[in-house]
C-alpha cells in the first residue's frame, strides 16, 4: 500500500496550496481567507519518484462553533486515518495558541509527525522558526509552498521510512506480477462483492442488501483459464457528508491505495439510479491514478425498454469525457455479460503497457502530419519531427518538434484521436508530452 500523508494545521497556514503542489492540480480551493476549506479532499499525490495519497483538511484553531467544529472533527479523523502528518504552521505570523493546542494533540496520536514551517519565503529563515522551536516536535522544516521552494526535501524525508513498503508495491504491481490485478470500486450497494463473486464462480466474500457491508479492500488471487488474476473487493465510496460510521472513512482510503494496487479498474454504476458525482470522480481518480477503466453499469436485467434506453443515453452523455472505456451493461447476480467483461480487461491492461518502436511512432506521426499539417504561427509552420515512447500506464508519447509550445489544444486531441486508432489503445487515457529544440542562435539576437 502507498502511504498516506495528511495535511493538518490552523486556518490560512497554506495547506491547500501544499495539496495543489503535491498533486499538480487545482482541485482545491486557495484564497487569502480563513476556513475555506471545510471537508477532507483527496488527492493522488507525486513529488520527484515518490507517489502517496495526501489528505487536505480544514484548519483547527480550537474554538470552534457550528460548522466549523465539524470541519475540525474532520481533520482529527484525517490524523487517524493517515500514516504521516504535515502539521503545517505560519512562519511570517508565528508561534499561535492554536498551534500549541493542535502539537499536544498530534502527541498522543502515536503518528511521524512533521513539523513543516511555510511562507519562508523572502524572510530570515532563522527567525521565522525560532518560535516554533518550544512546540517540541523536533526538526523543523521550512518550505514556501506556494512556490514550491523547499516541497521536495520535505517529501524525501517524509518518505523515508516508507521507502520498504513504496518498492513493494511498486513490485506487485509491475507487469506480469501475480497476474492481472483487478479493482472493482463503486458508491455503497451498487453490487461489487455481488459481481466479484459472480468472477471467481463462488462466494468468497459477504454480500447484503445494506450499504457498507465490505469494510476493507480485499485482495484474491486466482487462476482463470490457466491465466493469473488477483481481484480487490472495495468498500464502498459515497459522499462524505453521508460517512457517519468511523470505521468507514477508514475505507475511503482503503479504496483509493486499492486503485494505486490495480492495473485495471471496474467502475460498477447501479442502473437503478441516474448517474451520480460520486460515480464520475470515482472514474476522474482512476484515471487520474494511470489505471485503466472498464465500466460496468449493474442491476441489467429486469429494467423495461424505455429504462434501458435513458440509462444507455444518461452513459453516452455523462461519459464523454472517457470515450476510450468500454462499458458494459451486467447482471452480477444472474452472470448477464459478466465473462465478457475479461476481454475488455484483458485488451484495456494490454493497452496500458503497451511497447512501441520509435520508428513505429514516428511513422504514425508523420503520416498524421501529411492527412492534416500543424498551423501556421508568426508566418512559420509548427514543425513536429519524430516521436518516441515515454512510459506506460498510462502510455506516454513524447513528440519533439519546433514552437511546439504554439500548438493549439484541437491538434493535439488530433494527434491522440490518430494514435489512438492506429495503436488500438482502449481504456486508457493517452498522455501526449511536446518538446521543442532549443535554437542556437536565440541567445545571438
Amino acid at each position: 500500500m502507498i502511504p498516506v500523508i495528511a495535511l493538518v494545521g490552523r486556518p490560512n497556514v497554506g495547506k491547500s496550496t501544499l495539496f495543489n503542489r503535491l498533486t499538480r492540480s487545482r482541485d482545491a480551493l486557495v484564497a487569502d481567507y480563513p476556513g475555506l476549506t471545510r471537508d477532507r479532499k483527496y488527492g493522488d499525490g507525486k513529488a520527484g519518484e515518490h507517489e502517496f495519497i495526501v489528505i487536505d483538511t480544514g484548519g483547527i484553531s480550537g474554538d470552534e462553533q457550528g460548522i466549523d467544529e465539524k470541519m475540525a472533527r474532520q481533520s482529527l479523523l484525517a490524523i487517524e486515518e493517515a500514516d504521516a502528518v504535515l502539521f503545517l504552521v505560519d512562519g511570517r505570523h508565528g508561534l499561535n495558541p492554536a498551534d500549541e493546542m493542535i502539537a499536544n494533540h498530534l502527541r498522543r496520536a502515536n503518528k511521524p509527525i512533521y513539523l513543516v514551517v511555510n511562507k519562508t519565503d523572502g524572510i530570515n529563515e532563522d527567525i521565522a522558526l525560532a518560535d516554533f522551536y518550544s512546540l517540541g516536535l523536533g526538526e523543523l522544516l521550512p518550505i514556501a509552498a506556494a512556490h514550491g521552494k523547499g516541497v521536495h526535501i520535505l517529501i524525501d524525508k517524509v518518505m523515508l521510512p516508507f521507502a520498504e513498503q513504496v518498492e513493494e508495491a511498486k513490485n506487485q504491481i509491475q507487469l506480469g506480477s501475480r497476474g492481472i490485478r483487478i479493482g472493482v470500486v463503486g458508491r455503497p450497494n451498487v453490487g461489487k462483492s455481488t459481481l466479484v463473486n459472480r468472477m471467481l464462480g463462488e462466494d468468497r466474500v459477504v454480500v447484503y442488501d445494506m450499504p457498507g457491508t465490505t469494510r476493507d479492500s480485499v485482495y484474491i488471487p486466482y487462476i482463470r483459464n490457466e491465466k493469473e488474476y488477483t481481484l480487490i473487493d472495495t468498500a464502498g465510496v459515497r459522499r462524505r457528508k453521508h460517512v457517519k460510521e468511523a470505521v468507514e472513512k477508514f475505507s475511503i482510503v482503503k479504496t483509493l491505495q486499492a486503485i494505486q494496487d490495480a492495473n485495471v479498474v471496474i467502475v460498477v454504476i447501479d442502473s437503478h439510479e441516474d448517474l451520480v458525482e460520486q460515480d464520475l470522480h470515482m472514474i476522474g481518480y482512476v484515471l487520474d491514478a494511470g489505471r485503466g477503466v472498464v465500466i460496468a453499469v449493474n442491476k441489467w436485467d429486469g429494467l423495461a425498454k424505455d429504462e434501458r434506453e435513458h440509462i444507455k443515453s444518461e452513459v453516452e452523455r455523462r461519459l464523454g469525457f472517457v470515450p476510450y472505456a468500454k462499458v458494459h451493461y451486467i447482471s452480477a447476480l444472474h452472470g448477464t455479460d459478466v465473462g465478457n467483461l475479461y476481454d475488455t480487461i484483458e485488451s484495456t491492461y494490454e493497452s496500458c503497457y503497451a511497447k512501441w518502436s520509435t520508428n513505429r511512432l514516428t511513422r504514425i506521426l508523420e503520416d498524421a502530419i501529411a492527412e492534416h499539417q500543424p498551423p501556421m504561427v508568426n508566418s512559420r509552420r509548427i514543425k513536429l519531427r519524430y516521436a518516441h515512447q515515454g512510459g506506460s500506464n498510462p502510455p506516454r508519447i513524447v513528440v519533439h518538434g519546433n514552437q511546439t509550445d504554439s500548438l493549439p489544444g484541437s491538434y493535439k486531441k488530433y494527434l491522440e484521436n490518430k494514435f489512438r486508432t492506429i495503436l488500438n489503445i482502449t481504456g486508457t487515457p493517452i498522455s501526449f508530452e511536446f518538446k521543442s529544440s532549443e535554437n542556437p542562435y536565440a541567445p545571438k539576437k
